[in-house]
């Protein structure tokens, strides 16, 4: 039981890097993404999104695996909100 629970702390503290990286948020307000999407427009953000995912994605078997490919989905997911968003204005 003591290492489920433990793991389990593992696993969030790992989603937490890949979706609120405390590295990329600035007097717990503003995240670092936030300020990109405002700053490059929809299609600026929309190219960053897709580098990104190509970035984590080339250098998943060489570096993080698994946490690299989380990061990837990451900015694809936050490239289709985006879509969804626009859809719906």
């Amino acid at each position: 039981m003591d290492t489920y629970m433990r793991h389990e702390e593992y696993m969030k503290q790992q989603a937490d890097m890949v979706n609120h990286p405390p590295h990329y948020c600035q007097d717990g307000d503003i995240e670092c993404i936030d300020a990109i999407r405002a700053a490059l427009g929809k299609e600026g953000f929309a190219a960053f999104c897709r580098g990104n995912a190509i970035k984590y994605n080339w250098r998943s078997t060489h570096k993080n695996g698994l946490e690299d490919i989380a990061k990837a989905r990451w900015y694809m997911s936050k490239l289709l909100e985006d879509d969804d968003n626009a859809e719906t204005r």
